[in-house]
């Protein structure tokens, strides 16, 4: 029995496995203490989530290369095998790496980071987080109106942003260009209408004008760009039933139903305030009664 003991002791596939084992444990015992007491230390929250994640994948491949290492005269005779079952493996995971590949263009292309709203693969929501071969997002929209949450989370392969547009709404430039329509009676003062409504855009989204407008020439200087108005701006057609003004304004990603809520409560008032000389228009149908009908009879 000791006999037996000792040989399982000094068998060098038992040692290459002892080794194996420790070389992990030392491998990520290092990594969480840089995780832990290098990593906590930097302030950007982007930044530090970067960090842990590229951390933890060096850690997976100086495992992998450990393992080949230890055993890697154990492998010399199943050197074709291997190539022969790692095409057949890369073909039946093409997804996968496809998704390996699309978290390397995610991490250090700029597509988007956790906190940003996107659209990818036909959902939209928030980025909570950025795994290797999926993103996980918070959804918004869908049986939901507006930009809200609807509480139902999405794992999306990573894969997709090859394949489909990445729509980031909150990227270089977190703002969105949003706008309003309101119908005026005809014989309304045109004018004052135009001037009410620049009026309620600027009191209430005014305050994004020259922020939104910093970006956007620090977008121009990185990128080609023409200049772009980001103040408030009124139009107004004339169509067969009424005069529609539109209100065009820049607006945060996260507060296009708030502003829209607050624009609306204030044009109300504003415009019921005028006492008939600004008007809203709506839909009329004029039910036209049908002709008397007189049948008269003859008898022969």
């Amino acid at each position: 029995m000791e006999h037996q003991i000792q040989n399982f002791l000094y068998d060098p596939t038992v040692g290459k496995i002892v080794t194996v084992f420790v070389g992990i444990a030392v491998i990520w015992v290092i990594i969480k203490a840089i995780q832990r007491n290098l990593f906590t230390k930097i302030k950007d929250n982007d930044n530090r989530y970067r960090a842990k994640k590229f951390s933890g994948f060096i850690g997976y491949l100086l495992t992998l290369v450990l393992i080949t290492v230890i055993f890697s005269d154990k492998l010399g005779g199943l050197t074709v095998a291997l190539g022969v079952a790692g095409a057949g493996i890369a073909f039946a995971l093409q997804e996968v790496i496809a998704s390996f590949a699309g978290w390397l263009a995610i991490m250090f292309g700029g597509f988007y980071k956790t906190g940003d709203r996107v659209q990818l693969g036909g959902i939209k929501g928030d980025v909570m987080d950025i795994g290797i071969l999926r993103t996980t997002i918070m959804e918004t929209g869908q049986w939901v109106d507006g930009d809200l949450y609807n509480g139902r989370i999405v794992l999306i392969a990573n894969s997709f942003v090859f394949k489909e547009p990445v729509f980031n709404y909150s990227g270089d430039f977190p703002f969105l260009w949003d706008e309003i329509k309101v119908p005026i009676q005809y014989g309304s003062n045109y004018q004052k209408t135009k001037e009410l409504l620049f009026n309620v855009g600027v009191e209430v989204a005014g305050d994004l004008t020259e922020k939104s407008r910093e970006t956007w020439v620090s977008l121009q200087n990185k990128f080609k760009l023409e200049d772009a108005q980001t103040e408030p701006m009124v139009s107004l057609i004339a169509n067969d039933n009424w005069v529609e003004y539109t209100l065009r304004y820049v607006v945060s990603y996260k507060k296009r139903r708030a502003t829209k809520t607050e624009l609306f409560t204030k044009l109300l008032t504003a415009i019921e305030a005028t006492n008939g000389e600004i008007k809203f228009a709506s839909a009329t149908f004029h039910l036209v009664e049908a002709p008397e009908l007189k049948i008269s009879m003859k008898k022969e």
